[in-house]
């Protein structure tokens, strides 16, 4: 049992188990009911993605000081009281049931989801 963070619109890796989508909008060009059909995610969770400031600030991040300070900023909404509980609900159910967390960056070094899995992994959270 536990987490796996994960490119969405991926293919579902066995035993993946419920794919949570942490993306401020859904896939363009997708209708609802194909998300989970066309991997992209199960459940939206749009409060574990960025806010639009932050998501300028990280596309537009070249460098790793760059990188860094959206990072920062990133773990700063993050502990928010409603933001910081779901992200402790979340590694306490990595410990009873398979689950991934994604967003739709290619890479995941420049993705919000290498923060998510550090925030999570920093709560205890079994990361795949």
């Amino acid at each position: 049992m536990a987490v796996r963070i994960v490119r969405l619109g991926s293919d579902r890796a066995k035993d993946e188990g419920l794919r949570i989508g942490t993306v401020r909008r859904p896939p363009r060009g997708v209708a609802k009911r194909d998300f989970a059909s066309q991997n992209w995610y199960d459940v939206w969770l749009p409060e574990l993605s960025p806010s639009a400031p932050l998501v300028k600030q990280a596309l537009a991040a070249t460098t790793d000081r760059e990188w860094s300070a959206f990072a920062k900023r990133f773990r700063r909404e993050m502990a928010a009281p409603e933001r910081s509980r779901q992200l402790d609900l979340l590694a306490a159910l990595s410990h009873h049931g398979d689950f991934s967390v994604g967003c739709y960056c290619e890479d995941e070094a420049r993705c919000h989801r290498s923060v998510l899995r550090e925030l999570l992994a920093e709560r205890g959270a079994r990361l795949v």
